[in-house]
């Protein structure tokens, strides 16, 4: 046999190797089940309407449940990045779990476009929040519109209760410091967990309180409980939420006892009702058409819409990142680092994102809309 055919077979699983080490591999955190389910199980489903191929390159998503775990998510970023050796992740689903995961992607200098609520997994920058980019407006954003509502209805003094974690403490901080510059009075400060099954004590005092209205910092179906409550014991004050109950499962979940609910979210959730030049509508009913031919009508969630968002500003960054390096590389990882913080008007499901050095948000008010249960359905409210 000639010496050169002897070095086919060679060249010929060489040339493989290097294809499947080109595919860009992209993990992916959530919380599918656990008692956040509620918000982790449209990101989920939502991974499967994400590009398959960006630039000629095929791309490969390896989705993980974290049961709503923290400990979990951390299990599973170690095995996203030292077995899969990913490019990129997505996720996760709680604040708490994004924290604790930190680390570990700041320390494989992994690029994280997270769902989460909290702006504390981007602020303040540092060199490891420098690998995090997300896709949910920023607690500042919404707590802006919510202050402006309250000061426009007479609300005069609030009583808080929240998450007894990252989530509620930075909402904390977040709302007081606004409704102090406000002249808005916190009256009460309550906290409970994500699994307690029951906050009447938390309720009685913020009744005791007597606020004019109260405000919730809680995701998914954990915030219907002290809403539920407040309507048992009589309550006739305004109740706020935060963008983490935009979702129709809220409603659904806590019937009755929310309608009324006031909230700033993300204008996915009421897309037909946006205006026709608003460039967020279409690509929001985009979204919407996509997810609810695979998943049913009335199945979208705007915490769905967060994941598609990071899809989105992945399949803008990742060609640039081609021009510099191979897939599978830390250069290459560093090269998405730097192109996702380059992004600039890129158009979401749920805002437009202008990323720079110091800001990995990127949303602006175009990624709020202030709205209201009524009827059983989000509806923006009228200015």
């Amino acid at each position: 046999m000639p010496k050169n055919s002897r070095l086919l077979p060679l060249l010929a699983v060489l040339c493989a190797a290097g294809l499947a080490h080109a595919e860009i591999k992209v993990g992916v955190i959530a919380s599918s089940t656990g008692p956040t389910a509620v918000v982790g199980i449209p990101q989920k489903n939502t991974v499967a309407l994400l590009p398959t191929e960006i630039a000629g390159q095929k791309i490969e998503y390896i989705v993980l449940d974290d049961a709503s775990d923290p400990t979990n998510a951390v299990t599973g970023v170690k095995k996203l990045l030292t077995e899969h050796k990913v490019d990129a992740l997505i996720g996760p689903t709680t604040t708490p779990a994004a924290l604790a995961m930190l680390d570990f992607v700041a320390e494989s200098k992994t690029p994280l476009l997270t769902t989460v609520g909290s702006a504390a997994i981007v602020q303040p920058m540092d060199e490891k929040k420098r690998w995090v980019f997300k896709t949910t407006q920023n607690d500042d954003l919404i707590a802006d519109a919510v202050i402006a509502h309250m000061l426009a209805n007479g609300v005069k003094t609030v009583g808080f209760v929240g998450f007894n974690d990252p989530y509620g403490e930075n909402w904390f901080k977040v709302f007081s410091t606004l409704a102090d510059k406000a002249g808005i009075s916190l009256v009460a400060n309550e906290r409970y967990n994500r699994t307690d099954q029951s906050v009447t004590g938390q309720v009685l005092k913020l009744i005791s309180a007597r606020p004019d209205a109260v405000f919730i910092a809680a995701t998914g179906g954990p915030a219907v409980l002290p809403q539920a409550g407040l309507l048992d014991k009589g309550y006739k004050g305004k109740v706020y939420q935060t963008h983490g109950v935009a979702t129709n499962d809220f409603i659904r979940l806590g019937g009755k006892a929310v309608e009324g609910t006031l909230m700033a979210g993300g204008p996915m959730l009421v897309a037909d009702d946006l205006p026709a030049g608003n460039p967020i509508k279409a690509m929001a009913l985009g979204y919407i058409k996509a997810y609810e031919a695979k998943y049913g009508a009335g199945s979208t969630s705007t915490f769905g819409a967060n994941t598609w968002d990071a899809g989105l500003l992945l399949q803008k960054a990742v060609p640039a990142a081609l021009k510099k390096a191979k897939p599978g590389t830390p250069e290459f990882r560093s090269a998405l680092r730097e192109s996702l913080e380059g992004a600039k008007e890129v158009v979401g499901a749920q805002g437009v994102f202008n990323m720079t050095a110091q800001n990995h948000n990127g949303m602006d008010q175009r990624a709020r809309v202030m709205m209201t249960v009524k009827g059983g359905k989000w509806l923006p409210l009228k200015d």
